[in-house]
Parts: structure tokens; C-alpha cells; sequence
């Protein structure tokens, strides 16, 4: 999709303080921290939120989240959040599948 920001970003063309990347995904440090340790991992494939998995494109977030449990264990970090915004009422501001990966303060419940 060539105007979302988190494919240029994948893609090279928006710089992007890079954490991780491999062919399936991409994580970077999240612009706007809300926590000591907040990245984000996106799929490099265009997939809108956690709506639009399906059979053909799911196992690319089995990836990310083997991809999340070796970058915190890569990291040292025992406790952190994952977390995935689904539409704009739930706070999702880019309209690509991503989840943020939060650590290194208490997280309170509930979130927001």
C-alpha cells in the first residue's frame, strides 16, 4: 500500500529508529514512548489491524510474537504489555496491523 506510513517505514522510506528485522516483519522504536521500552513490530505484508487476519496471511503474526518473546528475552525484560489497537475508537492512528511492546514501568489495569 503505497501512501500507509508503517509501509514506507518497512520499506526503508521513512527513517525509523530500527530494533529488529527479518522478511516477514519490522520493529522499531515507538516515536512517541509511553513507557521506559515501547517498540512496535509491524508485518512487512499490508494487513489493516487485527481484523483483517485470516487463513492465508496468519502466520505471519504467529511470527511476530516469536519474534516479540526473542527480542524481550534478547532485552532482559521479565514483564511487559503487547498490545494491538483496533479501529479508531480503540486509539489505532495508522491503519496497519502493528502491536506495541511495552516495559520497564507498572502497567495499571484497566489501560485507558
Amino acid at each position: 500500500m503505497t501512501e500507509c506510513l508503517f509501509c514506507k517505514i518497512a520499506a526503508g522510506e521513512i527513517p525509523s529508529k530500527k530494533v529488529y528485522e527479518d522478511e516477514l516483519c519490522y520493529a522499531f522504536y515507538d516515536i512517541a514512548p509511553q513507557a521506559p521500552v515501547h517498540f512496535l513490530v509491524i508485518p512487512k505484508e499490508h494487513i489493516a489491524s487485527v481484523s483483517g487476519i485470516n487463513a492465508e496471511n496468519s502466520a505471519v503474526v504467529s511470527h511476530i510474537f516469536e519474534v516479540i518473546a526473542k527480542l524481550t528475552a534478547q532485552m532482559g525484560l521479565e514483564s511487559y504489555r503487547v498490545v494491538s489497537n483496533i479501529g479508531e475508537q480503540a486509539g489505532q492512528s495508522v491503519p496497519h496491523l502493528h502491536f506495541h511492546v511495552l516495559s520497564g514501568r507498572d502497567m495499571t489495569w484497566p489501560p485507558g
